[in-house]
């Protein structure tokens, strides 16, 4: 129980809170517009902005935050563009993301690798007020987003052609889902790490949707997948020193892992 008497602790436990209510609403409509992959473009974009930021001396967390926004419209462009191979936008931005990143940290001096580092795999230490602030806002933003268009959202996800003949802003829609999902990463990459952010946002959506088949039930169940996966990767970061998103990750995988295998068990006895 040592761990509640930290200040920083109490932040991390905040902002997992936070991230598990916002997770899976945008992996769930993620893994249904098959752009999972997304996420992990976005995380290294997010590198990027995150360079750029020690680069220039300005709060990483805000160069971040703009950058992903700026590069969530490019997304969409070229998505349009490569319409019949939309993964090719994909490649081109995440290669692009990365390659620019690794050119902003060599520019950088010594003393910002450190910061890079924590930026990579995420620490429970760094979390401040500030950020526990924003994450919150953003939460009540996407909260409030989901309640409003989840049914449009619901049709341009399925079917893209009906949600455009019935005069829905298509093209508005993705850009601002596109937007959302990059300010969240930029947002929680201090907390989980870029190289895992992407997975804490999609595994739990994908693994409530083996366990409902209503949209709302996929939500719930993902929301409380993500609670769990996230509270007991703190303490289990706290504990034995571990980066926090490869703890909370790794828990994620075995619960994944766990319902893949009590499903099969219960189809087999039934």
């Amino acid at each position: 129980m040592e761990m509640f008497f930290h200040g920083f602790m109490q932040r991390a436990f905040q902002a997992s809170f936070l991230i598990s209510l916002i997770a899976p609403m945008l992996g769930l409509f993620l893994i249904l517009r098959r752009q999972s992959l997304m996420a992990d473009t976005l995380s290294h974009i997010s590198l990027a902005g995150v360079a750029l930021g020690l680069l220039i001396g300005v709060n990483p967390t805000w160069t971040n935050i703009l950058v992903v926004m700026v590069i969530a419209f490019v997304l969409e462009y070229l998505r349009i563009v490569y319409r019949t191979y939309s993964e090719v936008s994909i490649a081109i931005i995440m290669s692009a993301g990365l390659a620019l990143a690794l050119v902003l940290m060599s520019l950088n001096d010594g003393g910002a690798t450190l910061s890079i580092n924590q930026f990579l795999f995420g620490s429970i230490v760094t979390i401040s007020k500030q950020q526990v602030w924003i994450l919150l806002g953003l939460t009540v933003m996407i909260g409030l987003l989901y309640f409003i268009f989840r049914k449009p959202m619901y049709v341009l996800t399925f079917d893209e052609e009906t949600a455009f003949t019935a005069g829905l802003p298509i093209k508005m829609m993705s850009i601002l889902f596109n937007v959302l999902t990059g300010v969240t990463i930029a947002v929680i990459m201090p907390i989980i790490g870029a190289l895992l952010v992407s997975a804490v946002i999609v595994l739990p959506a994908a693994i409530s949707l083996r366990l409902s088949k209503s949209f709302h039930g996929v939500i719930l169940f993902g929301i409380i997948i993500a609670l769990i996966g996230t509270s007991s990767g703190l303490i289990t970061s706290y504990e034995l020193g571990t980066p926090p998103g490869a703890s909370i990750t790794l828990i994620l995988i075995i619960i994944f892992a766990f319902t893949i295998l009590l499903k099969y068990i219960m189809r087999h006895i039934n």
